[in-house]
């Protein structure tokens, strides 16, 4: 029920709280900046990667996240994030490439079987 009310009244709350921090309250101001810098930490990298849609694509994808880290674009836990992508590309390159051998090699085993 609690919820509910807090819920109901969440805009005015909101609205009360910045106009405190406006006003000089130090505690309502860093109520405030402190929800504005939780919510950018998530903000989308800007970084321009290249097109990943295979394997050869994906040594040029780290060498820009590396780059991107070491000039400074980018944060370490960004970078970190974006590498942890890559690295999910990379294992359903690889298991999308070992189901494509097994079906080759059934579908050779099947061809010889009949030929044979």
């Amino acid at each position: 029920m609690a919820a509910e009310l807090l819920d109901s009244e969440a805009e005015a709350l909101a609205r009360k709280a910045v106009e405190m921090a406006l006003g000089g309250d130090p505690v309502a101001l860093r109520f405030c900046l402190a929800r504005i810098l939780r919510t950018r930490r998530g903000r989308p990298a800007e970084l321009d990667l290249p097109p990943v849609t295979g394997a050869a694509d994906l040594r040029a994808a780290m060498s820009a996240v590396t780059a991107a880290a070491g000039d400074g674009a980018i944060t370490p836990d960004e970078a970190v994030a974006l590498s942890q992508m890559v690295e999910g590309f990379t294992r359903t390159l690889a298991a999308v490439y070992i189901e494509e051998d097994r079906a080759r090699e059934a579908e050779e085993r099947r061809a010889w079987e009949e030929g044979g």
